[in-house]
């Protein structure tokens, strides 16, 4: 169940910020239309994430991203650079890096 990048439609729901060093930012996901296309009654989306090349970034959905500390394996909430992921109005995206990158997330609207 791959994401077709391809022709999609400009997003109407874009985020973007530059990250500070081992600095946490969040979004929480609004309801609304995501691509315009289906109406505001939306309540699910895919978020597309982008990330500036070279950097790793740790997101985490409804908990807070962590940069790994150490060299065991661990338990965590966070993944390294998600490509997409469904989201709900609500939840909290959480990401963060140790380095300062630029990230983008488009909510893409999608049907229940």
């Amino acid at each position: 169940q791959g994401v077709n990048g391809f022709g999609s439609l400009f997003c109407e729901d874009t985020f973007t910020v530059t990250l500070g060093a081992a600095t946490e930012a969040t979004l929480t996901v609004p309801g609304g239309s995501g691509d315009g296309s289906i109406g505001a009654s939306v309540n699910k989306f895919l978020a597309v994430f982008s990330y500036e090349d070279a950097n790793e970034v740790w997101v985490a959905n409804n908990a807070t991203a962590a940069v790994p500390a150490g060299a065991t394996l661990a338990a965590s909430t966070s993944e390294l650079n998600p490509p997409a992921k469904v989201v709900k109005t609500g939840d909290v995206i959480s990401i963060i890096s140790a380095g300062t990158p630029d990230v983008s997330i488009a909510l893409y609207s999608i049907q229940e």
